[in-house]
């Protein structure tokens, strides 16, 4: 393949910086490394002279905080989207709105071909290429973990040795690290044993629970049609009200999951995750809905919520059925706004309370006590109609014998 130009998903980590130098030995192309700002917070420090000093013809940092909060966060969040009833898809959000950014930048550098550092075993080459597919199906794709010989971390870092390439890890702490707004991941070398418990001073986000506060804190979450848009009643823009949760709920040691997880080709994975504000926001979101929702529709979003997270997870950001599920959640939305109340404490979060202007909980219907809504007498026929299939069945089955 000849490549004149490429833009490379770049991070500073391992493999990226080692792909800069890669590409230009390779292709001796020029190499326009792009930056995606989704929350990394620190780990942008010094990155734009890293990827000059490694050969990069200029590097850009792209702020896509609010985008990725109200594009991407905001609607999984109102899709109650969670992978396999765990994973809250932080990384599995960030990369369409990545991979949308650096198409674009290619498309303004002239480029003739994209690149990303997702390995060939992993999910984000799927998600990185059918964004890429799907927004730009002329521009070529250079995935070096599919085609060159450095094939295991022990060479990467021998390669970055030889080079002088400058790497924010060692080998004595080889995993890896993905951080954003909703989350931060913990993946491969040490964690790669299922059985071996993460090190306490890996955690970033989040306090453990023995180190919590020994008081409780309860947090008032608003919800305008199924966006959070204050805590404790103060209006908060997309991305604050996000730093400012994660900050609170990770001080008591919320949104910490450690799972093995079923990758899209075919290989378990076991992750470590902390997503503090995200953990409060779906808890308090879906709880809004048990009482602004009713119960037919909620049904059918609780199916379609697993297809959401699904399509999210295998990279499908970008096909119409996510579109089409989006109208279906936006349209379900209409009612859900309210407060949560929950309460935080050691690890764990729980919801102590809810309220809505237009909810549909009747007390009157609710009550144990005597109802004018509500005849309980009615209730003889119900259960008649509802349970006289199972009732036949068994009455010919018993004549049968």
């Amino acid at each position: 393949m000849s490549v004149k130009k490429v833009v490379l998903a770049y991070s500073g980590g391992l493999d990226t910086s080692v792909i800069v130098k890669w590409l230009i030995d390779t292709y001796g192309c020029e190499v326009v490394c792009y930056a995606a700002d989704v929350g990394q917070e620190e780990e942008l420090d010094g990155l734009e002279e890293k990827a000059i000093n490694t050969g990069a013809s200029k590097c850009y940092i792209e702020d896509l905080k609010e985008e990725f909060v109200t594009d991407y966060i905001y609607p999984a969040i109102k899709a109650n989207a969670i992978y396999e009833d765990r994973y809250l898809l932080g990384t599995s959000l960030a990369r369409p709105i990545i991979a949308k950014r650096q198409i674009e930048i290619a498309r303004k550098e002239g480029a003739d071909a994209v690149c990303h550092g997702a390995t060939g075993k992993g999910n984000d080459q799927v998600r990185f290429e059918l964004a890429f597919k799907a927004l730009a199906p002329e521009i070529s794709i250079i995935a070096p973990w599919r085609i060159w010989d450095l094939n295991s971390r022990s060479l990467l870092f021998d390669y970055a040795s030889k080079h002088n390439i400058p790497l924010p890890i060692t080998k004595d702490k080889p995993y890896s690290m993905d951080r954003n707004l909703l989350h931060i991941s913990y993946e491969g070398g040490v964690l790669e044993d299922p059985f071996k418990e993460p090190d306490e001073d890996m955690f970033i986000l989040t306090s453990s629970p023995e180190k919590a506060p020994d008081k409780a804190q309860y947090i008032d979450v608003d919800f305008k049609e199924g966006i959070p848009v204050a805590l404790d009643s103060k209006a908060y823009g997309p991305v604050e009200l996000m730093q400012k949760l994660n900050k609170i709920a990770g001080t008591h040691g919320v949104g910490r999951i450690d799972i093995v997880e079923n990758r899209l080709v075919g290989i378990k994975s076991r992750g470590v995750y902390e997503t503090p504000a995200g953990t409060v926001l779906l808890m308090a979101h879906r709880d809004l809905e048990s009482i602004t929702l009713d119960r037919d529709t909620q049904h059918l979003k609780d199916k379609l919520s697993i297809e959401y997270a699904i399509l999210a997870y295998n990279g499908q950001w970008f096909a119409k059925r996510r579109e089409a599920l989006d109208a279906f959640m936006n349209e379900t939305q209409k009612n859900v706004t309210g407060t949560v109340r929950l309460k935080l404490y050691k690890g764990s979060c729980a919801v102590v309370g809810r309220t809505s202007p237009v909810t549909l909980y009747e007390p009157d219907i609710a009550t144990f006590d005597e109802s004018e809504l509500y005849d309980q007498k009615d209730a003889t026929g119900f259960i008649n109609v509802y349970g006289l299939p199972g009732k036949i069945e068994t009455l010919l089955k018993n004549k049968r014998r």
